[in-house]
């Protein structure tokens, strides 16, 4: 998989036509709908998916099957209101809208917010296929990490969005092919649908139509549709290695097929995950192999299951293997693009003559790529710190895709909205969340919250286990309920929080001013008056 990327970025870096900057970021925008909306799913799609969700689902249960229906909100969202909008952009950088709405320090603010995400993801994406490896080999984690780091950074330096786009569709097909092959192996193991069916309800794992209105509790329905929603949304319209793909193709119509291509797909993987996960717990459920030491990491689960299961086939450990890093590579490819757009374009630029810019513009996006994947693979090491790695994600990136979420709503529905409202909306709901997020994380790894994970067994190992009884936890003894809150409400409370603010502030700062309806939303046009502003490129 890592040479197959290799040569792809060496064909488009040196075997193509000379690219420009707009071929080099956007593919020339001549990019069909297909090979879009496959990488668009290879782009969504990462270890945490493949890895976090099946080990989500063998603690915790299937509730995080609602994020299928969160899904279907997304792709109507993003179709009827959010990408009319971002589809008359003439730049490949999606924060070029806050600019045109709200001005330049508004985009600096999104900037830095993303270029945050994107350092926390990547180093996550980059780690989950790490540990599966190191499962299967016993490689030292940390030995790999660093491998699959340069591979991503060499292809996506030397190829540009063709190659990344491409690379995707060969990504995807191993992803699916990996899947499909252990959750085929492991239905057989287990004794099939029936067998995951009647266990899984014996072990609570199938306990999903939770409608409690109770705030603390991990994963009910109201707070996985809702975060869930505001995390995807996020994803899949205002981060720039998505609005890139969009921008891609030449037309709305077939912006609007990638997005349901996107979705479809998603759900299917989606589905297929929390499955497996199921089937996990199916195979394991009167011997946890947390219990008897058989993995280190929660989400070593899936690995282990997949070596157990398909060890004695030839190529299947392999290809397992492959498809993870594929999902992987994918992710890491997709930010690292978005990250020299999203650097160049605001703050590189700023200090670089028009001359210079035309000379030199791709020679700089590959440094910044370059860069932005030492600083990534550095940030690797500290990932053992942070507990679960699907919980983390969803705690710390759900929190500032909630303000993107509600920085670009802003902009785009509400047309009275004006650039001290989105400032301080952004910058107090960042403020305000934070501690929210951060004690909430720390309360869990210190054991002091409740879990809400479900029963476990060791009864059926063959050898003895020593296991520690757990501790109570008193309901005198519990943190505030705000830092019990599930993390799934961190992207809601942030976007809640800038849209409150900064509609009240715009309120009482709102002056008269006229709007190109080009950067409002259709269902919001009515309100405005028009006035022409010109939408130049970036590059």
């Amino acid at each position: 998989m890592l040479l197959f990327s290799l040569l792809i970025g060496l064909y488009f870096g040196f075997c193509g036509k000379k690219q420009t900057p707009e071929e080099y970021l956007l593919g020339g925008k001549s990019m069909t709908v297909l090979p879009v909306g496959l990488s668009l799913i290879a782009t969504q799609i990462s270890g945490l998916t493949l890895l976090g969700i099946p080990s989500d689902v063998y603690l915790y249960g299937a509730n995080y099957v609602w994020i299928c229906v969160a899904f279907v909100f997304v792709c109507l969202l993003t179709s009827y209101i959010y990408l009319p909008v971002l589809m008359k952009l003439k730049v490949p950088s999606v924060f070029e809208y806050i600019k045109l709405r709200f001005g330049k320090h508004s985009r600096t603010l999104v900037c830095i917010l993303y270029m945050l995400q994107a350092f926390i993801y990547i180093p996550i994406v980059a780690f989950l296929p790490a540990i599966a490896l190191a499962q299967a080999s016993g490689i030292y984690v940390h030995y790999i990490t660093p491998v699959i780091g340069i591979t991503c950074v060499f292809y996506t330096t030397i190829g540009g969005f063709k190659a990344v786009v491409w690379s995707h569709v060969l990504q995807i097909i191993l992803i699916v092919g990996s899947v499909v092959a252990v959750f085929c192996l492991g239905i057989i193991s287990v004794g099939g649908f029936s067998e995951i069916w009647n266990r899984a309800i014996d072990g609570q794992r199938l306990d999903i139509f939770d409608y409690t209105l109770d705030p603390t509790v991990r994963d009910g329905i109201w707070p996985i549709l809702m975060g869930g929603t505001m995390y995807w949304l996020a994803c899949t319209c205002f981060i720039p290695g998505s609005v890139q793909k969009f921008l891609s193709v030449s037309k709305f119509s077939s912006a609007k097929k990638v997005v349901y291509i996107m979705g479809v797909g998603m759900i299917v993987l989606i589905m297929f995950s929390v499955i497996t996960g199921l089937m996990v717990y199916t195979k394991y459920y009167l011997c946890d192999p947390i219990l008897n030491g058989a993995v280190t990491r929660r989400d070593q689960i899936l690995p282990y299951f997949a070596m157990d299961v398909a060890g004695k086939i030839p190529g299947l450990p392999g290809m397992f293997t492959a498809g993870i890093f594929s999902a992987a590579l994918s992710t890491m490819s997709s930010t690292y693009n978005a990250l020299a757009v999203t650097i160049y374009g605001d703050f590189v630029s700023l200090y670089i003559s028009v001359e210079t810019s035309k000379k030199w513009s791709k020679v700089i996006l590959q440094t910044i790529v370059a860069i932005c994947g030492v600083i990534s693979i550095v940030l690797t090491l500290l990932i053992d710190y942070v507990g679960t790695l699907l919980a983390f994600a969803n705690a710390s990136i759900g929190l500032i895709n909630g303000l993107l979420v509600g920085m670009f709503t802003l902009g785009m529905v509400f047309p009275n909205a004006n650039t001290k409202g989105v400032l301080w909306g952004s910058v107090l709901s960042f403020l305000l969340t934070l501690p929210i997020a951060v004690l909430n994380q720390w309360y869990k790894i210190q054991g002091v919250v409740e879990t809400f994970a479900k029963p476990i067994s060791v009864e059926g190992c063959d050898l003895p286990i020593n296991v520690t009884a757990s501790t109570l936890i008193l309901k005198d003894d519990q943190p505030f309920v705000l830092f019990r809150l599930s993390i799934w409400y961190n992207p809601v409370i942030s976007f809640t929080l800038v849209m409150v603010i900064g509609l009240i502030v715009s309120y009482f700062t709102q002056k008269n001013e006229k709007l190109d309806p080009d950067l409002i939303s259709p269902i919001s046009k009515s309100f405005i008056k028009p006035r022409e502003v010109e939408l130049s490129p970036m590059l």
